[in-house]
């Protein structure tokens, strides 16, 4: 069901159950990484299984992104194995995405990796001009707005522009406006000096604190490198007990994998024993009806 299931999502290598009789983690990882972006292309799960460690943080990935994601509980430890008992994982993400590829027809599964994810891309380079054509209809509707505003008062505003036009010109009262203009603009370009002198000072003051912010960072770099050449006291004692961890862990992995195997022993000696006692029950049963069938026949011909 694995294999035919994958095959239908449209993953591009055959798989086989053979290939996961001995612990196979890199196909395992693969799958995993495919799923994920199977389920979604914008997911940022690293793909490096090189080391122990980045093997169990991307088994804790792809687990805490299914349970929060698609609402899938993951066994780390059976995927961890990449054996037999990590396709029983697997299974669980890829009958979701294959029932959701069957409820829709087939035909959004079905659809290659590269079409989605440009259509993403197109869409997305559209949202700054679909914003911009935004702006500028709110913008187109209220200057029209103002604008029928404006020709509304036209009428009355003719009148008072000719009366206008039409009285003389009074040089007093011209005089009068320019002198409180000039004033104006004078008052404004002492704003500005003003506040072009502050920018000064503020520029000074900017320029002092740099320079303090310069000195401090130089002796906290000569402190650093005074840190880095200090081999800590108590370097050695961590040193042996990580090599002590080491081989803590090696004995429990070795622990661990014994105990797989007997449970599965365990399993399949008590699968034994449950088809031997229904063998033997139905034989039981066959010989009682073969008794109860003499029996008639011996009360029929007595």
């Amino acid at each position: 069901d694995f294999t035919e299931m994958m095959r239908a999502l449209g993953y591009p290598r055959l798989i086989s159950m053979e290939n996961f009789h001995t612990p196979n983690f890199m196909l395992v990882s693969e799958v995993l990484l495919w799923l994920v972006k199977r389920y979604e292309p914008q997911s940022d799960i690293p793909g490096d299984v090189e080391t122990e460690q980045d093997r169990v943080f991307f088994i804790k990935a792809v687990a805490q992104f299914m349970a929060t994601k698609a609402h899938i509980k993951l066994n780390t430890k059976k995927l961890y194995q990449a054996d037999g008992h990590a396709v029983k994982e697997l299974l669980k993400i890829t009958s979701v995405l294959y029932g959701a590829m069957n409820t829709q027809g087939g035909e959004s599964a079905q659809l290659p990796e590269e079409d989605s994810t440009k259509f993403k891309f197109d869409l997305g380079s559209k949202i700054a001009d679909l914003k911009a054509a935004r702006q500028l209809a709110s913008e187109i509707t209220s200057k029209g707005a103002v604008l029928y505003d404006l020709l509304g008062k036209e009428v009355e505003l003719r009148e008072a522009r000719t009366e206008s036009l039409g009285r003389p010109l009074e040089i007093n009262e011209a005089e009068k406006v320019m002198k409180i203009a000039i004033n104006s603009v004078l008052e404004e370009v002492q704003k500005t000096k003003d506040m072009l002198n502050n920018v000064a000072l503020d520029e000074a003051n900017l320029e002092a604190k740099i320079e303090k912010r310069k000195l401090e960072l130089e002796r906290s770099q000569k402190r650093l490198q005074t840190l880095q050449s200090v081999r800590p006291a108590f370097m050695d004692e961590y040193e042996k007990i990580e090599e002590q961890l080491q081989k803590q862990y090696s004995t429990y992995l070795e622990k661990f994998r014994n105990l797989t195997y007997m449970e599965q022993l365990l399993d399949d000696h008590r699968r034994t024993e449950q088809e031997m006692f229904e063998e033997a029950a139905n034989m039981l049963r066959l010989i009682q009806n073969r008794l109860k069938e003499e029996e008639q026949h011996l009360l029929k011909s007595g």
